[in-house]
């Protein structure tokens, strides 16, 4: 007997602890508890460790959040969430707006609605620095505006801007145009200053009239322009005034014309129309052609 009593009698080395199931880490429960105490490795960046003193033997924590993806994973979600709202909301701002003869029809109702609709617009605008985006360039066609000015809803019908307006924009040279087609195709070119990344300060530099002749801008031609939505088809602008436009893009790779008037240039046409005077009202901008005949 005393051989097999040396033999019992002899250290044991331990065995190594079993692997642990990635799929449950409450698993190791069942574990002899002198593996329990020591720190595992579970996978790449998770530890697992030793529950902290007072809590009951066997319990385990992962000591990264599985979860860490979840912020990344929403803001895509987010993304695409607010795009789809967009498309909803453009397709029934377009819808709101078509009957209203660009806002010159629009009752207070309408306007109400209009702007409620632009507002959700506005929320979900995902071209954070319009002044440093490409969609910003070319020429877009007015749909909708409040500006009075523009729409002139003081005069008869038949004698407001019944043809299309344009306004174009090149955010690399920061130059603007103003364009209205019949019957009177005037124009009005204008220098832009960048105030933020979505605003700028807008300098008219140069009117032309029936799109041929050209009068320099009196010093008070100037405003300033938000834009607070923007993608490739839609547009929309807020004023230094309070009025709000919203444009459709009509040709992307319209460029405005630099100022290369001369003085030499415009006395000509001026001498030609010698018997016109002109009459400037620098609160709204509008110029009106008035004949000496």
């Amino acid at each position: 007997m005393a051989p097999a009593s040396l033999t019992l009698s002899l250290p044991r080395a331990p065995l190594p602890p079993p692997a642990i199931p990635s799929s449950s880490v409450a698993a190791c429960s069942h574990l002899p508890a002198t593996w329990r105490g020591t720190e595992r490795k579970r996978g790449p960046g998770i530890a697992l460790a030793a529950a902290p003193a007072g809590r009951q033997a066997g319990r385990w924590r992962a000591g990264v959040s599985s979860f860490s993806f979840l912020p990344s994973f929403f803001t895509g979600n987010k993304g695409e969430k607010d795009a789809e709202k967009a498309m909803r909301l453009k397709e029934e701002l377009l819808t709101a707006i078509a009957p209203l003869d660009r806002g010159a029809e629009a009752t207070p109702e309408d306007k109400e609605r209009v702007e409620e609709i632009v507002q959700q617009l506005e929320a979900v605008n995902q071209v954070k620095e319009p002044l440093k985006s490409d969609l910003l360039n070319g020429k877009w066609e007015l749909l909708y505006t409040t500006s009075t000015s523009i729409l002139q809803p003081q005069r008869p019908k038949y004698l407001r801007p019944f043809g299309k307006i344009y306004q174009a924009i090149n955010a690399d040279t920061l130059r603007a145009q103003n364009m209205e087609t019949w019957p009177y195709f005037n124009q009005v070119t204008a220098n832009l200053v960048p105030l933020n990344p979505r605003r700028v300060a807008v300098k008219f530099d140069y009117f032309k009239i029936f799109s041929l002749i050209p009068i320099k801008s009196p010093g008070s031609g100037k405003g300033e322009l938000e834009i607070t939505y923007l993608d490739e088809e839609l547009r929309v602008s807020r004023g230094d005034k309070g009025n709000l436009f919203v444009l459709k893009m009509i040709d992307p790779t319209y460029r405005v014309p630099l100022n290369t008037i001369g003085n030499g240039y415009m006395a000509e046409y001026l001498s030609t129309f010698w018997n016109m005077k002109i009459a400037w009202s620098s609160a709204h901008h509008i110029l009106t052609i008035k004949s000496n005949i």
